[in-house]
């Protein structure tokens, strides 16, 4: 007589074996950790981004960690300060030393973010900030990781006062992004900054 063979009749008959599944107390296993804001940055971040300039001075003299210490998006209290278009905040900044170059996890440096807002007085600050010809170059030639330079988002957003701010210290029209597109590119069509741009271009 064949061996009987028992068919569950539905899913709570069907026993599953959780030995291939990760088990925390299973030895190796690694908990992730939790991103932790260094000690004393949390009031520096948040004056920075808040635009209070005499809370940030007093966050600044406690400080015992870096100031270029960042979030856990890689943002520095400059990059906060300038998307945010805090001008005295950012002033505060860099008489105190933060680094102009510092990226942030799209590989952005605060110049990006302060373009990309249209803030000239932070962008005008930043540059001002470059301790020499070839610091400016390299600052104003940054890339994101999407290849755009400070003068694509200062386009991308219609800035024309930043536009020519970057122009008129050096920033480089022709240089294409990763998707292949020119700064002017970016702006509107017929735009005062699209029409500035592709002037650059001509005249090159």
């Amino acid at each position: 007589m064949p061996a009987e063979v028992r068919v569950p009749a539905n899913d709570e008959d069907v026993e599953v074996e959780d030995e291939d599944f990760d088990d925390p107390d299973d030895e190796g296993w690694v908990e992730e950790e939790r991103f932790q804001m260094p000690e004393g940055m949390d009031d520096v971040m948040l004056a920075a981004e808040e635009g209070d300039a005499e809370a940030l001075r007093q966050a600044l003299r406690i400080l015992t960690v870096g100031l270029d210490s960042a979030s856990e998006d890689g943002d520095t209290a400059l990059h906060l300060a300038c998307l945010h278009g805090n001008r005295e905040c950012v002033e505060v900044l860099l008489a105190a030393g933060a680094s102009l170059s510092v990226k942030d996890e799209d590989g952005a440096i605060p110049l990006h973010d302060a373009a990309a807002g249209g803030y000239t007085e932070c962008v005008g600050m930043l540059l001002a900030s470059t301790r020499s010809q070839e610091e400016l170059l390299a600052l104003l030639r940054t890339a994101d990781i999407d290849g755009d330079t400070p003068l694509h988002h200062a386009a991308r957003g219609q800035h024309l006062e930043v536009v020519e701010q970057l122009v008129a210290a050096g920033a480089d029209p022709r240089v294409k992004n990763k998707a292949g597109k020119l700064p002017g590119q970016l702006a509107d069509p017929n735009s005062s900054v699209q029409i500035f741009l592709a002037s650059l271009m001509q005249s090159s």
